[in-house]
């Protein structure tokens, strides 16, 4: 929305732009993946539009797996145009195959959002809890629970990876500006 001033010459210009800023998060998984989607309006809370999970089905091929969360993807991208994509980056596994198929899913994620032509950003779980938190070692109850206040929602976001997804969109709608670069992936 942009309100405007009248100048001499009856010249419109912009007195000042508030800025709409929708962002898709992204917590990666291959069985599940999470996602949150939210807008920030000039510096105001941030509200969620939609949150939930893309699930695949256990015992079909892995690239059958991975085409789900392709395409699941590129159906939110489609349905709320984010200006931005938000994605935790891949922490510590102990099991080296569901770390290969978490970043598996997570490639295919990235790979729709990069065709879609975003922006593309990633957070480390540290730097979510902390904007999220304000604490870089808080646990995932304090998490879930910020995430719901924050966005003003009567319950805690379900299953747990649309509540994490919410956290990585809130991670990078507290932290974009100028600094935001430095998060970007490139």
């Amino acid at each position: 929305m942009v309100q405007y001033m009248q100048y001499k010459y009856g010249k419109k210009r912009p007195a000042f732009e508030v800025k709409v800023l929708t962002v898709l998060g992204i917590d990666p998984g291959y069985a599940i993946l999470g996602y949150g989607v939210l807008q920030t309006k000039g510096g105001h809370a941030p509200r969620a539009l939609d949150y939930g999970v893309i699930e695949t089905t256990a015992g079909e091929p892995f690239p059958k797996r991975l085409e789900t969360l392709y395409l699941g993807v590129r159906q939110l991208i489609g349905l709320y145009k984010p200006d931005q994509v938000a994605f935790e980056e891949l922490f510590f596994y102990r099991n080296v195959t569901t770390a290969l198929q978490v970043g598996a899913g997570r490639g295919v994620a990235l790979l729709a959002a990069q065709q879609a032509g975003l922006p593309l950003y990633e957070y480390t779980p540290m730097q979510i809890k902390l904007a999220v938190c304000g604490n870089g070692h808080a646990d995932k109850k304090q998490i879930q629970q910020m995430v719901r206040l924050l966005l003003g929602l009567q319950t805690i976001p379900k299953p747990d990876d649309a509540a994490d997804a919410l956290g990585v969109a809130i991670c990078h709608a507290n932290t974009s500006g100028p600094a935001v670069e430095e998060y970007r992936i490139r």
